[in-house]
């Protein structure tokens, strides 16, 4: 005769062990400061048409910026040459990709030869740079630095303070509050799914997308995105009678607070689950192709998530998607080729579904990293610097221009700290106020968002920099 040697005990932990592995226990963990279970409403409002999505990108460990976007005119590429010697891409090679853009100096400019996609959305006018930004306090110059007139950000070249700071563009102190956490605070109303957050993280737990209030929704690039109690869709009776002690176990009318909290996260999360893995599950198949690569398929998930916006109940959503391995001590040439090809590959497809699904006004996709990198070689590689160049792309963007001022890529000017660190032209303060802006965030209320912006930009002034159209 058969005998069952599951005890209770042994029952529950592997329960138990089939609840956490899915991100729906990942997200109801996160959730259980939330006061009360959600509903689970079927269907939800129809979006009125002004549907936006900010598509953050982070390159995780610090990306030699100065090898991405390169000047090609004779005096100013000699400079670059010259300053970083083994490191420098070869213009006469074809290893510079040329944009259609000339800077008001004269200087004519290019990009790394594994971005040819990147090329054709600048070149196309979907996609500009801002260049040498980076963290900063108040308006300063190098003397008043080191004059201790003025103070450097916290933790300067650190990778933890550098990058929490570009999520939360607080350069004075060490926070876990991140700029679009406490836009979907403000904004998190204007959907009307209360039961996923306004944050979509394709990266798991980032500071970018928490708020006061506000947490990301985890997804993965798999299958329908989220993944819920991973026994509730077997069908062996074994499982099936632990699908039913666990559901028992969680409609159960516990007394105790905690208790009670902790099943409501959970059937709330798996009704979160259910809801969101109907809705991807039900975008049609798109015409655009993406790479295999980890960071397209991310982006592939992002693109249905948003082509699921009506489905979902979401007006306004961010995404944080994140491609590490920038951090190049050594190795810098071949690394940041594989990488800078994965990039630019996966902003083309997205960019192609985006406009495939009549989207690309509606979604604006930008890149931040830990910092740029020394201009000058350690050996192989470079090291931790500040002031670097990022991409914004996206249907609202004045694309094919290049924001800030592109520094003379010497030694010893003044903006130098020493091997070709540079002090920043351009803030993570006017970059994220002017993408709040665009989103929809009321001007009155960036201050809110990101304290030190007035010490860089006059609020109700139109665009800090002019990158977008709103």
């Amino acid at each position: 005769m058969y005998k069952n040697n599951y005890s209770r005990r042994r029952f529950l932990k592997k329960a138990s062990c089939a609840a956490m592995a899915s991100t729906t226990m990942f997200n109801a963990i996160a959730n259980l400061s939330m006061a009360s279970a959600f509903a689970a409403p079927n269907k939800f409002k129809p979006t009125t048409g002004n549907y936006k999505a900010m598509v953050c990108i982070s390159l995780a460990g610090g990306n030699d910026s100065f090898n991405m976007l390169i000047p090609r005119s004779a005096t100013a590429y000699n400079q670059y040459q010259t300053v970083r010697s083994s490191l420098a891409l070869d213009l006469s090679n074809n290893e510079i990709l040329p944009l259609n853009y000339t800077d008001a100096n004269g200087k004519e400019f290019g990009v790394h030869y594994s971005m040819p996609g990147v090329q054709q959305l600048f070149n196309d006018g979907k996609l500009s740079f801002l260049s040498n930004i980076g963290t900063l306090r108040e308006p300063t110059t190098l003397a008043e630095l080191e004059n201790d007139i003025h103070k450097y950000p916290l933790g300067l070249l650190s990778h933890s303070d550098q990058l929490q700071q570009w999520q939360t563009s607080m350069p004075h102190v060490r926070s876990s509050k991140g700029w679009g956490g406490k836009v979907a605070d403000i904004m998190n109303s204007v959907n009307s799914n209360p039961d996923i957050s306004m944050s979509i993280s394709l990266a798991g737990t980032n500071v970018f997308q928490q708020g006061n209030e506000t947490i990301e929704f985890a997804i993965t690039n798999e299958e329908n995105g989220s993944r819920g109690i991973g026994i509730y869709d077997e069908t062996d009776l074994f499982n099936v009678a632990l699908k039913n002690g666990v559901q028992s176990l969680l409609e159960e009318q516990y007394q105790n607070v905690f208790k009670k909290t902790y099943a409501e996260k959970i059937n709330s999360s798996q009704t979160t689950h259910e809801t969101f893995s109907a809705a991807i599950a039900g975008v049609n198949p798109f015409a655009t192709t993406f790479s295999d690569t980890s960071f397209s398929q991310d982006l592939l998930m992002a693109a249905k998530t948003i082509a699921a916006c009506d489905v979902l109940g979401m007006e306004k959503q961010t995404f944080y998607i994140q491609l590490a391995g920038w951090d190049h001590h050594d190795e810098l040439l071949n690394q940041q080729a594989n990488l800078l090809a994965v990039l630019s590959a996966g902003l083309a497809e997205f960019n192609a579904v985006l406009e495939e699904l009549n989207m690309s006004d509606q979604v604006t996709t930008f890149t931040i990293s830990d910092f740029a990198r020394t201009l000058t070689s350690n050996g192989n590689g470079t090291d931790h610097a500040w002031g670097g160049n990022v991409m914004v792309m996206g249907g609202d963007v004045n694309g094919g221009q290049i924001f800030g001022e592109y520094p003379d890529l010497i030694l010893d000017s003044d903006i130098d700290l020493g091997g070709g660190v540079f002090l920043p032209s351009l803030t993570t303060d006017e970059y994220f106020a002017e993408l709040a802006l665009w989103f929809g965030v009321q001007s009155s209320d960036l201050p809110d968002i990101l304290p030190n912006l007035q010490n860089f930009y006059t609020l109700n002034s139109g665009a800090p920099i002019g990158f977008l159209n709103f």
